[in-house]
């Protein structure tokens, strides 16, 4: 598969401003590192036909692990082998700031699949998400299966995953705005770490990896994600086969639901030595 990755300015994954910092006794002129958030619209390619699939809003960067994550996780690719080749629309037709804001995928494909089903996620943005009761029905639909994985994992390896994942978090630590997933092996090993100002993109691009360096379904492993758990994280989770999820914060009904339904190990406010299970809790060994 051909990964282009074009040449030239791209936007950076942080943005340097000027800010005035108050404290007590001063006011402070100083610059400040925050995360940047840029617009990537997703297309697919087939044949002589170009449709544009998604637009998310998101942080530059690993953006054809993000793209390939979301034509994984929507069931729209089963396969690497479906995908030709990965690139920028660097046409000069385009302004330049937003070339690299544009993401082809081509399938091997000579027409598109049928992409009604996806007019939900024509913006989407970088938070949540597009959520509703209706998709639990449809993931089914797609063949998703409940996971049978007789993964299982000591609840202090469970307790070490938020100080694992900080420690990895290197645009987090200059900026304090990002998300991340880290996915672990069942023994607390790093497998990757995907930072993105959205909870979804960062799972996305964490799947891409897997998906692009064909490590998909990815049993026996853990997604621990920062912040809450959506319905959108879970069933993402659910199509990439991850049996153990895990948040720092709290999930959602929806999520609580999906993870029901798909047999997924659903855990939540995991921090302090702490954590509340809210499905599958025979995977974790107290």
């Amino acid at each position: 598969m051909n990964l282009d990755r074009g040449s030239g300015a791209r936007p950076g994954r942080t943005s340097n401003v000027p800010i005035a910092a108050f404290t007590e006794r001063a006011i402070t002129r100083t610059y400040d590192d925050i995360v940047t958030e840029e617009p990537l619209e997703i297309r697919l390619v087939a044949g002589a036909t170009t449709q544009t699939l998604a637009i998310t809003m998101r942080t530059p960067g690993h953006d054809f692990e993000l793209a390939a994550g979301f034509v994984c996780t929507e069931g729209i690719v089963g396969a690497r082998d479906d995908i030709a080749g990965i690139s920028y629309c660097v046409d000069p037709a385009i302004d330049a700031e937003q070339r690299y804001n544009i993401v082809n995928i081509e399938l091997r494909t000579a027409h598109l699949p049928n992409l009604d089903r996806f007019e939900r996620h024509f913006t989407m943005n970088s938070s949540c998400g597009i959520c509703g009761r209706a998709n639990l029905d449809a993931l089914r639909d797609r063949g998703v299966s409940p996971i049978e994985d007789d993964v299982t994992i000591p609840v202090d390896l469970l307790y070490e995953l938020p100080a694992k994942m900080r420690d990895a978090q290197r645009i987090f630590s200059a900026t304090g705005g990002l998300h991340a997933t880290a996915l672990f092996t069942s023994g607390g090993e790093l497998m990757t770490l995907r930072e993105d100002v959205g909870r979804h993109n960062a799972l996305d691009k964490a799947i891409g990896w897997a998906f692009l360096n064909n490590r998909l379904p990815l049993a026996g492993t853990i997604a621990f994600v920062s912040g809450r758990s959506s319905y959108e994280i879970v069933q993402k989770c659910a199509v990439a086969r991850i049996a153990i999820v895990a948040a720092v914060s709290a999930p959602s009904n929806l999520a609580v639901d999906v993870a029901r339904e798909f047999g997924i190990t659903l855990a939540g406010f995991v921090r302090d030595h702490r954590c509340n299970v809210y499905s599958r809790e025979d995977r974790i060994r107290a």
